[in-house]
């Protein structure tokens, strides 16, 4: 099994599962219960590797059973660090099991496994085995966050990873150190994406390129793909609140990068999730050019995420990429078709983007549908669209505030505000001109202190125009 946990395929690791199937005909749990349970614990290793290269959720049912069937026998009482390790291992399987459904019941499983599992795998007692549980804790928790929108959850894994490097260190175990490493990128990023300033972000960038120095691409290229994602990730992040094209054009090298291993015939999901995060770098970078090959290319590879996240395999996947598509269809005003397709994505990434599943990411499609409202209805003589645009804007502000997610609660209002500047003008309406200037402002300030250069100056355009409005207006 060791030899398939190292290469690209999944050979080895099919033959690793096949003897440990025949091997529990001949160790019965009747004749050699201990032993029974060692084996299934080994099934369930072998079916959860497996499990995370493939897209189905097949193998890692299969794990989670061997594991709770291990668990009959190696029980707290007779066996404590077995039954702690057992927990931790079946801790990871719920986690991926989580990922790919709907819901939270089975990250929050995850969690209590690991946590029982610390109770017995102390720090004092087994200092690498505690470490290996709070690496799988706070792998869940990102997780949990993440489905929950909120900050608690991540600061918690922050935790638990930071308290892992404690005793995973570089010298002591590198590759372990490389996985705690690339796992806080991931938590920093995400907590970094709600803050103001950018030092959350520069902390995981940091982390991920540290990560890339153990985890090569000789030695480990899935895990090497894998920091290549989340240092992408976090590039685009920076490039989205910078002027420049560099932090997004560093971005699109990290995803083509990751793309080399996390290949469709392999991982097929993980292959997808790439193409989803590379639409959304090259879309950002084709808003801020004249051509449109950029923005060609973002949807090239979107509608490619879609062939593999289908709804039936990963909805919540599914709707990530139909809400990506919909960004880039609406970059571009010169095209209605395009923007009703934004609408239609959108629409669509709102059936499984429920408010009540996913919060924040309900309030981005919001958002994205109040983007393509708004530029419809600037093309159109009546202000239906825009006035639809004001109300879906002010929607998305219900779960983004300023507290919460301040550069995201700036962009809303001061899309919204936007929005009144164009319904102002139609409207002869001083009022509303008056209210966007007040949004627009507000929302300027506020990207500004949040070092969200792009947004910035896209705002102070919007404010000129807005103030130029409302003199007209209020003087007549």
């Amino acid at each position: 099994m060791r030899l398939g946990e190292r290469e690209s395929g999944t050979a080895h690791l099919e033959e690793a599962a096949d003897a440990f199937r025949a091997a529990l005909k001949e160790m019965t749990r009747g004749r050699v219960p201990l032993d029974w349970a060692m084996t299934q614990m080994n099934l369930g290793n072998a079916l959860q590797r497996l499990g995370e290269r493939e897209s189905g959720t097949a193998h890692l049912d299969e794990a989670v059973t061997a594991y709770r069937a291990a668990l009959k026998e190696w029980t707290r009482d007779r066996v404590p660090l077995k039954w702690a390790m057992t927990q931790t291992n079946l801790c990871g399987s719920l986690r991926m099991l989580g990922e790919r459904e709907s819901g939270t019941v089975r990250l929050e499983e995850a969690v209590t496994a690991c946590r029982l599992a610390l109770e017995e795998r102390t720090r004092d007692r087994v200092p690498l085995d505690w470490a290996t549980s709070q690496t799988h804790l706070g792998n869940a928790l990102l997780s949990l966050g993440d489905l929950e929108g909120g900050t608690a959850r991540r600061e918690e894994a922050v935790a638990a990873y930071r308290a892992a490097l404690k005793e995973w260190t570089r010298e002591r175990a590198p590759l372990d150190w490389a996985t705690i490493q690339n796992n806080l990128c991931s938590v920093l990023h995400a907590l970094g994406e709600r803050e103001h300033g950018t030092e959350r972000l520069q902390e995981a960038v940091a982390a991920c390129r540290v990560a890339l120095e153990e985890w090569t691409r000789d030695r480990v290229p899935l895990k090497w793909a894998t920091a290549q994602i989340n240092l992408g990730n976090t590039l685009r992040t920076l490039g989205e609140r910078e002027s420049g094209p560099t932090r997004l054009n560093e971005a699109i090298v990290a995803y083509d990068a990751a793309l080399d291993e996390y290949t469709r015939d392999r991982v097929p999901l993980k292959w997808a999730m790439v193409q989803v995060n590379l639409c959304a770098a090259l879309g950002r970078l084709g808003k801020r050019e004249k051509g449109t090959i950029h923005l060609e290319h973002a949807e090239a590879a979107c509608r490619m995420a879609l062939e593999e996240w289908t709804r039936d395999r990963k909805p919540l996947g599914w709707a990530d990429a139909q809400a990506n598509l919909a960004t880039v269809l609406g970059e571009r005003e010169d095209s209605r078709a395009r923007l009703e397709g934004a609408l239609a994505a959108n629409h669509k990434a709102l059936e499984e983007r429920t408010r009540d599943r996913v919060p924040l990411d309900w309030a981005e499609t919001q958002h994205s549908l109040g983007d393509a409202l708004r530029m419809l209805g600037e093309r159109e003589s009546g202000t239906e669209r825009l006035e639809e645009a004001v109300v879906v804007y002010g929607a998305a502000l219900g779960e983004r505030t300023r507290d919460r997610v301040p550069l995201q609660w700036a962009k809303s209002t001061g899309n919204r505000g936007v929005a009144l500047m164009l319904l102002a003008r139609q409207l002869r309406d001083a009022a509303r001109a008056g209210q966007a200037v007040r949004q627009i402002e507000v929302a300027l300030v506020t990207a500004r202190d949040g070092g969200d250069e792009f947004d910035a100056a896209y705002y102070e355009e919007q404010l000129s125009k807005a103030r130029t409005l409302f003199d007209i207006l209020a003087s007549r």
